[in-house]
């Protein structure tokens, strides 16, 4: 490789005529991929030490590279470094200005090397920090939803089924839910995690290389496992791309869940909630408006979140082995979808510091809608003798009859009930309490207030 001495791009010996503009344009992708600068910088220096631990390069030559290269790191930090279209993206913006600092000896960093494995390289890495501050921040999410948990314990409400009551829970219960979720969501990224672990650099374009290099050691250097095991498959591969990609896709789905819920919580309707002047917006017309706009944000976001996906599955459907332009579109992709869940995580942590139940509420609805026909049915199946099944259906009889009589369960006499169960004694006026059906659920993973409990204490310990 000689110095770029006529400002040319770094083909320029081969490609003769002068590139038009508008395939200028849409060749260079600078403006995304700046920001693998870290990663694609300390990728070459693994190379180097690489090459030199080989004897493919001299000392002399390594540590004018490595000294180049972190210099460039000082630059770009300093906000000094000068980011040329020109020369399409990172990796040869980094090279043009290795050359400017020491000169022909910057040619030597591209030896055993490609671009091809030296983008996978860096986006792996950089997928896996990313990664490590997604899950940062959804354990933020979790601890704040956790802290509300604990505070409402006692506090009860209607559990739905198809938006109707269905049956009693603890508010911390529910919450809980969704603490599931997110911690389903953290074991996926790190699923994705190790199955990225894998080194890309020194596949080359496509081959490998004739040079002596070590994969092993640079792997080592930058935290990968292994080195990967094909050099075609390595420099096609954007698996871990859609990887990534599908668990921001189901985490932000799990966002837009509790989003919804929040705001159908907050509506007029409901009333279950309220939510803090801090995170509520007005009306341009109404003045007594209080709009829930960051749910609503969030609800919105999770469909970005599956285009990302569904694009690169579209790119990626028919496509040949090995590398074609197709793929340049993959790192805007991942950038778009980690920043938009990086900042809804972070609205929503925001988002449940600032809500409160509406308690009197919550017991209000609970003790509408015979939420406690269930128990009824239990009890007589425990009590009584009945299958479930007959259970059901003297049950039914009793919740038709108090919708005749425009009462709740709680409030029809022994005597009524005797109508339709002769045998029943006021021991089974004991189930219609909402609060002795909530106790009565303690199998695992019920709602029982002891096992919710329990598993606050036991998210507790995980951490």
């Amino acid at each position: 490789m000689t110095k770029n001495k006529n400002n040319q791009t770094i083909w320029g010996t081969r490609i003769q005529s002068k590139t038009s503009t508008i395939f200028q344009k849409l060749g260079n992708s600078i403006e995304t991929d700046k920001r693998l600068y870290k990663q694609d910088l300390a990728g070459s220096i693994a190379h180097v030490e690489m090459l030199f631990k080989q004897k493919i390069i001299s000392f002399k030559i390594k540590n004018k590279i490595i000294y180049g290269l972190n210099k460039i790191e000082k630059e770009i930090k300093n906000k000094k470094f000068e980011f040329n279209k020109k020369y399409e993206d990172i990796h040869m913006n980094i090279e043009k200005r290795l050359f400017q600092i020491i000169g022909e000896d910057a040619g030597y960093i591209h030896t055993a090397r490609s671009r091809n494995d030296q983008v996978i390289t860096d986006f792996k890495i950089w997928i896996k920090s990313a990664t490590k501050e997604i899950n940062f921040e959804l354990e933020k999410v979790i601890k704040s939803t956790l802290k509300i948990a604990e505070k409402n314990i006692y506090t009860i409400m209607p559990g739905f089924t198809h938006l109707k009551n269905a049956q009693a829970i603890s508010f911390a219960h529910y919450l809980m839910a969704y603490i599931e979720m997110f911690k389903r969501d953290k074991k996926r990224f790190l699923n994705n995690l190790d199955n990225l672990n894998e080194n890309p650099l020194g596949v080359a374009a496509l081959t490998g290389t004739s040079f002596n290099i070590d994969r092993n050691y640079t792997s080592k250097k930058l935290g990968f496992k292994k080195p990967t095991n094909n050099s075609i498959d390595t420099v096609s591969d954007r698996d871990f791309v859609l990887d990534f990609l599908y668990c921001v896709s189901i985490c932000s789905m799990h966002i837009s869940r509790i989003a919804e819920e929040l705001i159908i919580w907050n509506s007029d309707a409901f009333n279950l909630i309220n939510l803090s002047d801090k995170i509520v917006t007005g009306s341009s017309i109404m003045p007594q408006k209080k709009n829930p706009d960051l749910l609503e944000f969030l609800r919105g976001k999770s469909g970005s979140a599956y285009g990302n996906l569904f694009s690169m599955l579209t790119i990626l459907k028919g496509l040949p082995l090995s590398y074609f332009k197709d793929l340049q579109d993959d790192k805007e992709i991942v950038f778009k979808s980690n920043d938009t869940l990086i900042s809804s995580l972070k609205i929503l942590d925001e988002v449940l510091k600032n809500i409160s139940p509406n308690k009197k509420k919550m017991l209000e609805l609970a003790e509408t809608g015979y939420i406690t026909a269930t128990d009824l049915a239990d009890y007589l199946v425990k009590n009584q003798s009945m299958s479930f099944r007959m259970a059901y259906k003297k049950t039914s009889e009793i919740v038709n009859l108090a919708e005749k009589k425009k009462k709740r369960l709680s409030e029809l006499k022994i005597d009524e009930l005797r109508n339709i169960i002769p045998k029943l004694t006021n021991d089974v006026l004991k189930v219609f309490d909402l609060k002795n059906s909530i106790n009565s659920k303690k199998s695992y993973g019920g709602t029982s207030f002891e096992n919710v409990k329990r598993m606050i204490l036991k998210y507790k310990k995980d951490k």
